[in-house]
């Protein structure tokens, strides 16, 4: 690797962030015949709702929160790629409504195609996220694999009165979402050398913001579920929250925040390939009787995000106390984009 020609972390994975995430679709295909753990009542959040993270009972009061999440790079500065990573995986445990208390690192890297000092740099990324969390990272494990991969466990704390979970949505709900989509279309201008400098630093600034806003939320009352958007997408992980409670959920689709270069970018032909995957696993979930999406507004609304925005379902008596809270934390673009309808687990939109 020379000063003239840098060798790019993008280039050496075929995938990137949350978008490299095994499809729903097969995903759930290939959990279909995994055992369901049984005979530990202090399991109080497993995989049966898809939710953000594992919750065990400590006490009558307390919940321990595990969490695990790790992907190839979605920029080339080694430092960035170790932040995202690390912002990604600890969002985990705050959509749960908990802190995180420590983490290990998970590491994978090319070491014949990579120096010592690209590498940890990447380590280095993930401690700053981590520091600025408040979190020690107090160990780790590494392999030598043939594209770059970093990540994280984490671990946290939650009182159990706090637990939100993606499957807890009532009727009547309004759903928040707390930032805007269009991270994965921007990450794959990225990759092909057409994100500018500005849409970079939009990128940076959307996936480095830590989503520690969630343990404020999720001590209001009003505020029944949580979870984040990442590589499932909005409908995605909208289709779990619906299923999970059993509901169906009304979308306001000119409600959702998107990112204006995102729009322009996907205008222009740029999609990942997640997108359509993502589309293809909640279209059966879709009701006959709302109108068709646009093939643009579907690819956005299927976007995979990397470290991406809460979403929370929060009764319509809260509403104004949650938006407070997101936007006293800085999340100046958090929205209402819609309701949760009645019993029976479908999407709908108007």
């Amino acid at each position: 690797m020379s000063a003239e020609t840098p060798l790019r972390l993008t280039s050496l994975a075929h995938g990137g962030g949350c978008g490299c995430k095994i499809g729903p679709a097969l995903l759930a295909e290939l959990l279909r015949g995994a055992p369901r753990p049984a005979g530990f009542p202090d399991l109080l959040v497993g995989a049966e709702t898809s939710d953000d993270a594992a919750v065990w009972r400590l006490d009558d009061e307390r919940g321990l929160v595990s969490t695990t999440d790790f992907f190839t790079p979605i920029v080339d500065d080694p430092f960035h790629f170790g932040q995202i990573a690390a912002t990604n995986a600890l969002s985990d445990v705050w959509a749960m409504g908990g802190r995180p208390i420590f983490a290990l690192a998970l590491l994978g890297m090319p070491i014949q195609k990579l120096p010592p000092e690209v590498i940890s740099a990447v380590l280095a990324g993930g401690a700053a996220a981590c520091a600025a969390a408040g979190v020690p990272i107090a160990g780790g494990h590494s392999i030598d694999s043939a594209e770059p991969i970093y990540g994280l466990a984490v671990n946290g704390l939650v009182p159990l009165r706090h637990l939100r979970r993606n499957s807890g949505a009532r009727a009547g709900d309004r759903l928040v979402l707390a930032k805007p989509l269009g991270v994965g279309v921007l990450s794959a201008a990225f990759k092909k050398g057409l994100l500018d400098a500005e849409g970079y630093g939009t990128l940076l600034r959307l996936t480095t913001t830590l989503n520690a806003v969630g343990a404020t939320l999720a001590a209001q009352d009003a505020v029944h579920a949580m979870t984040d958007v990442t590589g499932f997408g909005l409908l995605g992980h909208l289709s779990e929250v619906a299923r999970g409670a059993g509901r169906a959920v009304w979308l306001d689709r000119a409600a959702v925040p998107v990112l204006p270069l995102a729009r322009r970018l996907r205008a222009e032909g740029l999609v990942t390939g997640a997108s359509g995957r993502n589309w293809l696993a909640v279209a059966p979930l879709v009701s006959a009787d709302v109108p068709p999406l646009p093939a643009e507004e579907r690819d956005l609304l299927c976007d995979p995000q990397t470290a991406g925005p809460l979403l929370i379902s929060v009764g319509a008596e809260g509403l104004a106390q949650a938006l407070d809270t997101l936007a006293a934390a800085g999340f100046a673009e958090a929205a209402e984009i819609g309701v949760v309808e009645g019993e029976g687990a479908a999407l709908r939109w108007s």
